[in-house]
């Protein structure tokens, strides 16, 4: 019994056991945390660089990358523009030769307008050149018929003998009716009747009204 309470007893100045051991493996384990911190690391980099890698093509493969581009790449602004341009000019052309017809028709509007007032002009001097010789024609004949009431009835049907029927009752119409009767006494039978006939046919067509 004193054997063993020499042995287990702690000699003055001696560290504890439990406490050497806990040092021992506390070293180890600092290691392996550490190699596997820096593995952890290491995978993070690579794993960055292989998103990066993703992302972005790789610059030794230029066909690759031209290939892409022009897939990608927006139309090109000058052959935009050309075709605007292009465009635009068509459609100014098109008003300026709508424009050139509008002058045009207006051009022709006005030449017509002004030989429309020259036909109106000329009706109005034709109507008035009538009017005038209808009434010169109108007056000699009212002269006319004048004359032969003023002749004597002998002397005066000579001259409506050798006058066509129609000729000859136009006067005798215009005469007195004692003038005309006078007239008409001394002409051939036949003529007196065929003057008699247009005359009938004149007063029948004449207007009660």
């Amino acid at each position: 019994m004193k054997k063993s309470a020499r042995g287990s007893a702690t000699p003055p100045g001696a560290k504890p056991q439990t406490k050497k051991r806990a040092k021992g493996v506390r070293g180890p384990l600092w290691a392996i945390i550490v190699v596997l911190s820096v593995a952890g690391s290491i995978r993070l980099f690579d794993g960055i660089g292989l998103a990066v890698a993703s992302v972005s093509p790789p610059q030794d493969n230029p066909e690759a990358v031209s290939v892409g581009e022009s897939c990608e790449a927006p139309p090109d602004t000058a052959e935009l523009l050309k075709m605007f341009k292009e465009r635009q000019d068509s459609l100014d052309a098109r008003e300026e030769a709508l424009a050139d017809r509008e002058a045009d028709l207006r051009a022709a509007e006005s030449v017509v307008t002004a030989k429309l007032a020259d036909l109106e002009n000329a009706r109005a001097a034709l109507e008035k050149t009538i009017a005038v010789s209808e009434s010169a024609a109108e007056n000699d004949l009212a002269k006319l018929t004048a004359v032969y009431e003023s002749m004597k009835p002998k002397e005066a049907a000579p001259l409506f003998e050798a006058m066509e029927p129609d000729f000859a009752a136009g006067f005798l119409s215009r005469m007195r009716a004692d003038s005309a009767a006078a007239i008409m006494a001394r002409l051939k039978p036949e003529t007196a009747y065929a003057v008699s006939v247009l005359l009938a046919g004149r007063n029948a067509r004449a207007p009660t009204e």
